[in-house]
């Protein structure tokens, strides 16, 4: 028994005709007899019934019982080749802040999206650092991207990126130079978004100095939204300037407080004790973000 003898026994199924069936398997009408007889050999039972001066075949009883038999052996073999073909791929599951999303591993998602052969089938989820950790914690995803070195019993965390902030200015900024103190701009005109603690800490002490911020956000999409109004300015790492420089017209300056923020780091966090099935996955996009991170003016730590 074979696919071939099942998948025409099933077209006769169909049509009840020999010559039909022939037609759509785009097979000779000797061929299909053929496979028919064969396939009833080996069962040792008569399927089929075909009455002088008719052109339909009818089944016979034990024809219409091998029907669901038949459909459950294409089932088995679907599923087999599904088995087969995911043994050549790589599944992975990791989480990030919506930021890193947004900014920093844009370009690596593409890139792999562009890819002639996919050989990684990737599942990104978007949640806050603290989410991420017991996401992780829970097997719910394989890998995670955070702002927050948190301690949580079963993960590790690796700092993998150093970035420097800027601050950015919609088109036609009110202050136009390489280095800008951020006493020199409009409060009011801020658009906040909290990056990680210390950053927290530095704005409060010398930006806002003690004053609460007019108007925060949580989500990339938001701030670069915002900014397109005019004389608006936030504070960002450069992986964030960067993207929405190549979104619309910026101005990203250096900023001059004799107190810098702190960079912001970006954490890559594992499991300590990794699902065995996405060792590989973890590995090889590991690699991939490597490279990437390399090619990039960002201050990768390796």
């Amino acid at each position: 028994m074979n696919l071939s003898e099942i998948e025409t026994f099933l077209m006769i199924v169909k049509t009840k005709n020999i010559t039909k069936t022939a037609e759509n398997l785009f097979l000779s009408q000797p061929t299909v007899s053929h496979r028919l007889k064969s396939l009833e050999e080996e069962l040792g039972v008569k399927l089929l019934t075909r009455k002088k001066g008719y052109k339909q075949i009818e089944l016979t009883m034990q024809g219409e019982e091998f029907i669901p038999i038949a459909e459950r052996w294409i089932s088995v073999w679907q599923e087999m080749q599904a088995l087969k073909d995911n043994r050549q791929k790589l599944y992975l599951t990791i989480g990030c802040t919506d930021t890193l999303n947004s900014a920093m591993m844009y370009d690596l998602y593409r890139s792999m999206l562009d890819e002639e052969e996919q050989i990684m089938n990737l599942k990104v989820k978007t949640h806050y650092s603290s989410e991420i950790y017991q996401y992780l914690e829970n097997h719910d995803i394989d890998l995670g991207f955070v702002h927050h070195h948190l301690h949580f019993k079963n993960t590790v965390a690796n700092p993998i990126l150093e970035e420097k902030m800027y601050i950015i200015q919609s088109e036609n900024a009110a202050v136009q130079r390489e280095f800008i103190h951020t006493d020199e701009l409009d409060l009011s005109r801020e658009i906040f978004l909290s990056w990680e603690a210390d950053y927290q800490i530095w704005h409060d002490q010398w930006v806002t100095k003690g004053v609460r911020p007019r108007f925060q956000v949580d989500t990339f999409e938001l701030l670069f939204h915002l900014l397109s109004k005019e004389n608006m300015w936030a504070i960002a790492p450069i992986t964030v300037a960067e993207r929405i420089q190549k979104l619309r017209p910026v101005t990203v300056s250096e900023i001059a407080n004799k107190t810098k923020p702190p960079k912001r780091i970006t954490y890559m966090i594992k499991h300590k004790y990794p699902n065995e099935a996405t060792l590989r996955s973890v590995q090889v996009f590991e690699e991939r973000l490597e490279a990437y991170l390399r090619d990039k003016d960002w201050g990768y730590l390796g």
